[in-house]
């Protein structure tokens, strides 16, 4: 069982990234293995990969995978080189991956597909003995989209946010670079 869910939520540019990479570094016992789920479809999205990438530390090895989480991750976290710790940054970016793989899907279809693959890495995070830090963008103080495949976004992403919060050992919400712990690891 893993050792620590730790899913850290927060609106765009609030420091959520910055305090998961300074969770996941205090919750390691070993090498640090970074998910990036970003894409690089456009200068800005370019741009935006660039800097994640230049503010980690160069000892964590990094994973670039925008669609099969659980199927990409499960190989790499056994044996004698595996992570003491896992990061991974974007839930968001990655349920907007599959809905754009998958958006010909009908609305039921597409949510059993992004739920099923929220599930297998929800069990390969529990399954495994490294800790997990999540990062996801909190939807539920946003507004309504005007578009439908916005709000359909919003609705997977709020499905998989619960989802996984309920599973987490403890949740953070950062608010302009400020943390505060709304689901505390229970004492064992």
């Amino acid at each position: 069982m893993a050792s620590q869910l730790c899913l850290v939520l927060g609106g765009v540019r609030s420091g959520k990234s910055a305090f998961a990479e300074g969770r996941v570094a205090a919750l390691s016992q070993g090498p640090i293995l970074y998910v990036a789920t970003g894409l690089a479809v456009d200068d800005e999205m370019r741009e935006r990969i660039q800097l994640h990438q230049a503010s980690r530390p160069r000892e964590w090895s990094t994973l670039e995978e925008p669609v099969e989480l659980a199927d990409r991750l499960a190989p790499l976290l056994t044996g004698a080189d595996s992570p003491g710790a896992v990061i991974i940054d974007s839930v968001d970016v990655w349920v907007a991956n599959l809905l754009m793989e998958n958006q010909t899907e009908t609305k039921q279809a597409l949510e059993k597909t992004v739920m099923t693959e929220a599930d297998n890495l929800l069990t390969l995070a529990a399954d495994s003995s490294q800790a997990f830090v999540m990062v996801s963008s909190e939807v539920g103080l946003s507004l309504v989209p005007p578009e439908p495949l916005g709000r359909r976004f919003q609705d997977l992403l709020g499905m998989v946010n619960q989802k996984i919060a309920a599973s987490a050992t403890e949740v953070y919400l950062v608010i302009a670079g400020i943390p505060s712990k709304i689901k505390p690891a229970k004492a064992e």
